[in-house]
């Protein structure tokens, strides 16, 4: 296993430690609306001090970008943290919930770690050496039919300038997929497309945190990812479409052209 990824694993432990031990007492927490339907509390920032503490002390020259502390330092080697990614469902007690750690290099994600506390899933990826949980290898399933798919999406939850858009597309999908899910961790959703899982996943105006992780999950378990006009942009973007290969395709055409 490639060190830094090595490296991250532990950073990802370290935080679910402080996040478990907070979630047999959410009701104390002190909870700060960052924006609608976005919340940040104790529990992310101690989380993600202890992320960046652990890389930082293996990678001192190393740059970070993570969704509570912002972006530090000037490095080809970044690290893109999201220390709890489902902090809603944490706070109601729904255990869909995780973190998810990407190094990237020169703008190119090179190791990934998404690793559920609850269920004890670590997921991870080194770039052209595949993916996997719990040290087995995964891949995406062998649907190849949208109707067939199970797929994953997320809500609009504070940015509501698509929200028609988004609902023109989710009626779309309902109508021509096996189901449709929405369980509310994005990290987790293309993690899940990685194993199989799911089939497909989209969703609009994510974070690179969000993404960065998941992301080379999906391609090194043989999926494909991409923003909504099937081009790379999708860390820049927010848009991410993603699936196995002809289950992808299906859901990117009736994406772009929803009520067809």
């Amino acid at each position: 296993m490639h060190p830094m990824l090595n490296t991250a694993i532990k950073a990802a432990r370290r935080a679910a430690s402080v996040i478990q031990r907070a979630s047999n007492n959410v009701d104390h927490l002190r909870i700060e609306s960052k924006d609608h339907n976005s919340f940040v509390t104790e529990v992310d920032r101690a989380a993600e001090k202890a992320i960046v503490d652990t890389l930082l002390e293996a990678y001192p020259r190393h740059a970070i970008l993570a969704e509570e502390g912002g972006s530090r330092g000037d490095s080809d080697d970044v690290w893109i943290i999201d220390p709890l990614d489902g902090t809603t469902n944490f706070l109601h007690g729904v255990p869909q919930y995780c973190i998810s750690i990407a190094l990237a290099h020169k703008g190119q994600v090179t190791q990934a770690v998404v690793y559920d506390p609850n269920r004890n899933d670590l997921f991870t990826a080194t770039r052209g050496a595949g993916a996997f949980l719990n040290d087995r290898r995964i891949r995406v399933s062998k649907t190849k039919e949208l109707a067939d798919s199970l797929v994953c999406t997320g809500f609009p939850y504070s940015q509501f300038g698509k929200l028609d858009v988004y609902l023109q597309q989710l009626g779309a999908v309902i109508q021509k997929s096996a189901g449709v899910r929405r369980p509310g961790s994005a990290a987790l959703d293309l993690a899940y497309i990685a194993c199989g899982r799911y089939d497909a996943f989209w969703e609009m105006g994510l974070q690179p945190w969000d993404i960065a992780a998941g992301s080379l999950l999906v391609q090194e378990a043989g999926g494909l990812i991409t923003d909504l006009s099937g081009e790379g942009g999708y860390m820049e973007s927010g848009d991410v479409v993603a699936g196995t290969p002809r289950a992808f395709a299906q859901l990117l055409q009736t994406l772009q052209a929803p009520g067809k």
